[in-house]
């Protein structure tokens, strides 16, 4: 059984959320619950999280071969002409699925086809791949001269590093920003504006570029991304593109400017890993069961997640800006 523990609470102020919320986190890492629980305490101290979500969808692509490279960008062509049919031959399948787009690509007489749907209150991976497979059959009866490669073709992309996501989006995507004021920066952070500023921008930035990251300027997103994930039900391996994204620092009126920028949240509240009693527990506590309108219980759960990214980030950086702060933390915790 992996330790959980509810830390917090951490403020939210916005449309989805606006409430203080304990946050419910299971690892083996004893040391992220006190830095956590330190970044929700600076998220009261400052007035709360300001947190949006930007977009949501959930992606499959299919994979199809023709006849050679000529009729493959033909069949993407005319495909493109039908979208409003492929629209509602996906859509036949769930009752919450709705068709939000399709992106193309073509390799030799490879078609990469990237269907994309909004998917209530689930994370969606089942329920667009069962969207993909209906749509699937619709096209090799619609154009005989196609054949079945795959119902994913690694252009979703799922469970992998990828700039198409970014760029295209896949899960839920949210931003949560804070103004700190320099004197609680300095109180419970034990650090300056600009000493934050100047190491996300050292080490998060330039340290990223050097290593060859993907779409990501952060610290360790994964390790909240992880340990939220646990303790509510969803697919652990969903940290992969979920470590993808930005933290973004600037001095503002003498004050810190800090936000985190996560765009691949996978969850959801219904679905697969859901009905264990601890799950249901966990979401109940956070208010994340009680919307009827679909959609809204997981948008209120993604931010959620996005308030415990935001608070052990600002955490592990404060921290990081003394010397010899970080290790000793770790010596005392796991050790005590």
């Amino acid at each position: 059984m992996i330790p959980m523990r509810r830390v917090g609470p951490v403020k939210l102020v916005g449309q989805e959320v606006d409430d203080e919320i304990m946050l419910p986190l299971a690892t083996y890492e004893t040391p992220l619950w006190p830095s956590v629980q330190r970044g929700a305490r600076v998220s009261v101290k400052a007035g709360g999280l300001h947190a949006v979500v930007v977009d949501e969808r959930m992606s499959r692509s299919i994979l199809l071969q023709a006849p050679g490279a000529a009729a493959a960008v033909s069949f993407v062509n005319d495909v493109f002409q039908k979208k409003e049919e492929l629209a509602a031959v996906a859509e036949q399948t769930s009752r919450f699925a709705r068709f939000k787009d399709v992106h193309a690509q073509v390799v030799a007489d490879l078609i990469y086809l990237r269907i994309e749907m909004s998917t209530g209150d689930a994370s969606g991976h089942n329920m667009v791949t069962a969207a993909a497979d209906h749509v699937l059959s619709w096209l090799l009866k619609t154009y005989p001269g196609l054949t079945y490669v795959s119902v994913s073709g690694n252009y979703c992309t799922d469970k992998k590093v990828s700039a198409v996501n970014g760029i295209l989006g896949r899960g839920r995507h949210v931003i949560a920003e804070a103004v700190i004021p320099r004197k609680i920066c300095a109180r419970y952070l034990k650090t300056t504006p600009e000493a934050v500023v100047d190491l996300n921008i050292k080490k998060n930035l330039l340290g990223t570029m050097l290593a060859g990251g993907v779409r990501a300027a952060n610290a360790h997103f994964a390790n909240m991304l992880l340990a939220f994930y646990l303790a509510t039900g969803q697919d652990a391996a969903n940290i992969v593109e979920g470590s993808q994204g930005f933290v973004h620092a600037e001095v503002r009126k003498d004050d810190l400017y800090f936000s985190v920028s996560v765009p691949h949240l996978i969850v959801g509240t219904v679905g697969n890993g859901k009905t264990f009693d601890f799950v249901r527990e966990n979401l109940q506590a956070m208010g994340c069961l009680e919307a009827r309108e679909p959609g809204r219980n997981a948008r209120r759960l993604a931010v959620i997640a996005a308030a415990a990214v935001w608070c052990g980030e600002l955490s592990l950086l404060a921290a990081l800006t003394n010397p010899g702060e970080l290790m000793q933390a770790h010596l005392n915790i796991e050790r005590a």
